[in-house]
């Protein structure tokens, strides 16, 4: 596998505010629910009564405001809405693979590409070819190991509970008794069909260009490599490095 060296350029998903949303920051000024209601509270209120509680008790009944009441339930819901907007919790990637002993030589593979690939260093390419269980028919098909890493649970594969099948929303998909083909874009790599040089992908945050012929180089700061195991006819992984945009 080629050495890491470079750093890209990681976009963060940034949460977008709704309406409702959008709405509610003024809840923010308020610590608890009572702080809420005693905001709604009016002057005549604390003159006639005399009680704070009793006056937030009118409040909650919706006889104090000519909108919206809210609850205590839709309070604290809106409240954590405006805070998780405001100020995202960070959840780091959590290593499908971790603590775990694994024995297959694919999988093992597999497992030391995971950190780079959450984080966006790496960008690998899995070709598989095997063939069905019940039929023995061979589906082959190129799949973005980074898209499968974010989309699905890795731990049943890193486990050997389930095996890795291409699909029909991978990059390439290829089912050879029903002769169906497919390619798709994914989230890391734009499918090329090139008359001359046949099927490529092209990376989307560098555009460098992975070729996948055997009879050519990969592409530039790209590698191939076979991987030898019992659990599936073929396979070869095409590991790009990230350069950062151009």
């Amino acid at each position: 596998m080629a050495a890491i060296t470079a750093t890209p350029q990681v976009e963060a998903d940034k949460p977008t505010a709704t309406p409702q949303v959008e709405a509610d920051k003024r809840l923010v000024q308020f610590r608890t629910y009572e702080d809420y209601l005693t905001s709604l509270v009016i002057v005549s209120d604390h003159c006639y009564l005399q009680s704070t509680s009793l006056g937030r008790t009118i409040a909650e009944l919706g006889y104090r405001s000519s909108g919206e009441t809210l609850t205590r339930e839709q309070f604290e819901k809106r409240l954590a809405a405006v805070i998780e907007y405001l100020y995202p919790t960070f959840k780091p990637y959590v290593l499908a693979s971790e603590n775990l002993v694994i024995q297959d030589p694919f999988l093992k593979e597999m497992a030391l590409r995971e950190c780079s690939n959450r984080m966006g260093i790496l960008a690998t390419i899995i070709f598989l070819r095997h063939f069905t269980f019940k039929t023995g028919f061979e589906v082959s098909g190129y799949i973005d190991y980074g898209e499968r890493l974010v989309n699905e649970d890795w731990k049943p594969f890193f486990k050997g509970l389930q095996r890795l099948w291409p699909r029909p929303t991978d990059l390439g998909y290829y089912h050879w008794r029903i002769d169906k083909s497919a390619c798709n874009d994914s989230k890391n790599y734009k499918v090329i069909i090139d008359p001359k040089k046949g099927l490529q992908f092209q990376n989307r945050y560098d555009r460098k260009v992975i070729c996948v012929d055997p009879a050519v180089p990969p592409g530039s700061n790209s590698t191939r490599l076979r991987i030898h195991t019992d659990l599936y006819e073929n396979v070869i992984l095409y590991d790009h490095v990230v350069m950062q945009r151009i």
